[in-house]
């Protein structure tokens, strides 16, 4: 996040918005700053992305279903953009402890102690330990002593559209978000490479809400995709997964998508119209 931060400082915040005796290297600016480009940028992902998604790619049909409610897009919008600033507060923590230097995050390809292998290796590690690490939070966010104050807004949402991505009660978007803020504690990782993951995981967020079950064939019981998460969304108990099937097999919680089975939303639909 510092390279925003610098990058904010040197084209606006310091010639334009801050004092001029006002240090960049201040604690109290960066905080203010971190905030104010943290909470910018979610929703500007959250809102470019999750746009782009609802128009060129989710199924409208789906807005027939019985369970789709009704304003529902008004209603995950609106419970999003009050859930993100909320979010944002323990991430600006962990983001301005990165900017102070207690991460393992470097600038140069040559800081790596394997290169370019490195890198490519620590995008693999990135997306195994944040897949690993939400599994079990997200199992653990289904807990009854966490399920309702937390968790259940988000199942509110039972045939989810992009724009339930984000509709998170904040400690429930918080904990999902931790083991991506946790690993560059843990594990060297190059600032660009984090940034451009960051994006990918609000990305990939949107696109298991997106209505599109299509997977190749190979991977369908290898990829948690929006088939695999919708079914989560459904049926409560399957498919916590991020991004891979893996632990749900190890932790007995897969579920072959009703989708991939002909017994899926769109299915349902096609029977509706049949009678």
């Amino acid at each position: 996040m510092d390279l925003v931060l610098e990058a904010a400082d040197r084209h606006l915040l310091t010639p334009y918005v801050y004092p001029v005796g006002w240090p960049e290297g201040e604690p109290c600016r960066q905080l203010l700053s971190l905030f104010v480009i943290t909470n910018l940028g979610a929703l500007a992902l959250y809102l470019l992305f999750g746009t782009l998604s609802y128009y060129f790619i989710f199924d409208h049909e789906l807005k027939k279903h019985p369970q789709f409610l009704e304003n529902q897009v008004s209603r995950e919008i609106a419970y999003a953009v009050r859930s993100l600033p909320w979010i944002s507060v323990p991430t600006v923590a962990l983001f301005f402890a990165e900017v102070r230097g207690y991460s393992k995050l470097y600038d140069n390809i040559e800081d790596s102690p394997y290169g370019w292998s490195g890198v490519f290796l620590s995008m693999l590690s990135f997306l195994f330990f944040t897949d690993m690490g939400i599994y079990w939070i997200h199992r653990g966010l289904h807990h009854k002593l966490f399920y309702k104050r937390f968790h259940k807004p988000h199942h509110l949402w039972k045939i989810a559209t992009p724009f339930a991505s984000h509709a998170f009660h904040p400690v429930d978007g918080f904990m999902q978000s931790l083991p991506y803020h946790v690993y560059p504690f843990l594990f060297p990782l190059h600032k660009v490479t984090y940034l451009g993951l960051y994006i990918f995981v609000n990305v990939w967020t949107i696109s298991i809400h997106d209505g599109d079950y299509r997977v190749p064939r190979l991977l369908r019981h290898i990829i948690n995709g929006s088939a695999h998460h919708t079914d989560h969304h459904l049926y409560f108990d399957y498919n916590y997964g991020q991004y891979f099937t893996l632990w749900d097999k190890i932790g007995g919680s897969y579920k072959s998508p009703t989708s991939f089975e002909g017994k899926g939303p769109h299915d349902y639909l096609r029977k509706l119209r049949e009678k």
